[in-house]
């Protein structure tokens, strides 16, 4: 319990650094820094359970089938997404000055990740792997959730390069965040959306005798 709590310790820590900034509503300090987009990220969940509820209220109260989980699965999606994109998308130090770089060799840059690094892109669409064949019958398939992944890795790569943001657009980062995707699907398979449940609500149909 001590050793859970000291690593808990070690990492909030670094987290708390952007709080001052974050309070103030500061940019710089808060949505410019790893820290603070996390920190906010974390602040945030409650919120994002209330409005997961509000929308679960509001089908349940029209009739609609699952409407904790098409709510929960949509609020996940967003939430678990968009602080990652942000992150990936937030210009480095000579954004504007220098030309888009791109690396279309598979596995080359696997080793200059790291083990961060990798860890950072397996996340960057886990959520949208996760929440999204809960939501969509249509995706309630691990291959169709890795080509999810990997288009959605494609268009931000494009964003990097076309918006000159100083950094490299890599087909690895494309390979690993579509390997999160399918990872985090696999995870949520028991809760996958896999046909329309009837309302109960609809009347039955009665057969002749």
């Amino acid at each position: 319990m001590t050793d859970t709590a000291s690593v808990l310790s070690l990492l909030w820590r670094p987290l708390m650094m952007s709080a001052p900034a974050c309070t103030a509503g500061r940019w710089h300090g808060c949505l410019d820094t790893f820290n603070g987009v996390v920190l906010m990220t974390l602040v945030t969940v409650p919120l994002a359970v209330l409005v997961a509820g509000a929308l679960a209220w509001r089908r349940r109260v029209r009739g609609v089938p699952v409407a904790w989980r098409r709510s929960l699965a949509e609020v996940g999606m967003v939430h678990g997404t968009v602080p990652f994109v942000w992150l990936v998308l937030m210009p480095g130090a000579a954004a504007g000055r220098v030309p888009g770089r791109v690396s279309l060799v598979p596995l080359r840059d696997l080793a200059t990740m790291g083990a961060l690094g990798i860890t950072g892109n397996l996340l960057v669409f886990a959520a949208l792997g996760f929440f999204a064949p809960m939501r969509w019958a249509a995706l309630a398939s691990v291959p169709r959730v890795l080509a999810l992944g990997a288009a959605c890795s494609v268009v931000v790569e494009t964003a990097q390069y076309v918006l000159r943001l100083d950094r490299v657009s890599s087909v690895d980062d494309v390979l690993v965040n579509a390997a999160g995707a399918g990872l985090a699907a696999l995870a949520s398979r028991r809760w996958w959306r896999v046909g329309a449940r009837p309302s109960s609500h609809t009347p039955a149909v009665r057969t002749a005798a």
